[in-house]
């Protein structure tokens, strides 16, 4: 596949090689000073500096912050925000994944409003445009490079702040596959998984539309198609092209349309725990679906989703027998690429169920869930979620 360059709201370059049209675009902004926001593996194995080459080509001298972590803590993002302060740069650059991307986009929010970051959460609480991004993304999963969201995890609480708002949009995004092609398998089936949830979500959620559809629709089956191979086969630069392209799609999907009880229960957890992600969504989301799939109405998005996975007889399927093959179906796919069924085994423990669950009814994303749940509802699909029983 080559490489080529799609306009939406950020400037992006897909394919192989992609990196190397950086430099000209850049040019064309006036860009001096960058900052690029990493992890310490990234910045070790020289994938940043590799970066930081096609910044010099465009003029643009630049640091390294290499402190990200998953999960990117308010800590992360006052440090970040301290060094990108002392430097005066004029330009963020994320390399990595969705934390690297949602660090930046904090950063480049309080840098051009001030004050905390713990006051934009929630739903366009900023008034500027966050200072330009760059986002060069390692992994296929977030989208966050095409969304109005980023995630930040405040450890006083135990609870990741979701914020929405147009301000925080990455500039230039690089979706380049040479940079995906040594994910480890597991990190490639989580991220894959994340991307999956995100279609999935999009189609059931409240604000679903027939261009949101469209969009996410076409991820499910790109993610069905192409997950188990670049699973399998890291090096297989179609699947890992394809799942870049996939990520990205399902990005403008939620961001247009929205989200729901799958990330709200996922954030609660992973700001509680500490857990990745991507993990959390995975499991998560074939409970959520069944519970989601109780109302007749949400029944009918099933018959939607069937056909886009393809599942042998979906075309002559009542709507509830879609949705329990869909369930099924995201159940196989999670076991083929190594998803753990249950959270058992990372130490969740039952008795934080409560707080868990008022803490998801709190969440930004929740309100776009088909059904509003109770927070006993919440408990009985973290109670089946925590065995892995369907």
């Amino acid at each position: 596949m080559g490489i080529h360059r799609v306009n939406s709201v950020a400037v992006s370059f897909f394919g192989k090689g992609s990196i190397s049209l950086l430099p000209e675009e850049l040019k064309k902004r006036s860009l001096k000073r960058a900052l690029i926001i990493t992890d310490n593996f990234l910045y070790e194995s020289g994938t940043a500096a590799r970066v930081g080459d096609e910044l010099l080509k465009a003029g643009i001298e630049y640091a390294i912050y290499y402190r990200v972590q998953p999960n990117p803590t308010v800590d992360i993002i006052n440090e970040c925000i301290y060094a990108a302060s002392e430097l005066k740069v004029d330009v963020l650059v994320a390399v990595g994944g969705g934390s690297a991307i949602d660090t930046a986009k904090a950063v480049g929010i309080v840098l051009t409003n001030g004050g905390q970051v713990e006051q934009y959460e929630g739903l366009n609480k900023s008034k500027n445009p966050a200072l330009p991004i760059v986002a060069v993304n390692t992994t296929a999963g977030t989208g966050s490079e095409v969304t109005s969201f980023y995630v930040v995890t405040n450890p006083k609480i135990h609870s990741k702040m979701v914020m929405v708002d147009p301000n925080c949009m990455v500039s230039i995004a690089i979706n380049d596959s040479d940079f995906m092609l040594s994910m480890p398998k597991g990190l490639t089936a989580a991220t894959g998984m994340d991307a999956m949830t995100h279609a999935i979500e999009a189609v059931l959620c409240r604000q679903s539309t027939p261009l949101t559809d469209k969009d996410a629709l076409w991820c499910i089956k790109t993610i069905k198609d192409y997950l188990p191979t670049a699973v399998a086969n890291g090096s297989d630069v179609k699947a890992r092209d394809m799942m870049a392209y996939a990520e990205y799609t399902a990005g403008m999907a939620f961001s247009n349309g929205g989200l729901g009880m799958v990330h709200a229960m996922a954030h609660s957890l992973g700001g509680f725990y500490n857990l990745p992600h991507g993990i959390c969504n995975s499991i998560l989301l074939p409970f959520v679906m069944e519970y989601n799939g109780q109302s007749a109405e949400v029944q009918q998005k099933f018959i939607s989703i069937a056909l886009a996975l393809e599942i042998d007889g979906a075309k002559s399927m009542s709507a509830a027998e879609a949705m329990r093959a869909c369930v099924m179906y995201i159940r196989n796919l999670c076991k083929q690429v190594g998803i753990p069924s249950g959270f058992a085994q990372y130490k969740v423990k039952k008795e934080d169920f409560s707080a868990l669950a008022k803490l998801a009814l709190a969440d930004t994303c929740m309100p776009a869930n088909p059904i509003q749940p109770t927070a006993e509802d919440i408990i009985a699909v973290y109670e089946k979620a925590y065995n892995g029983i369907a």
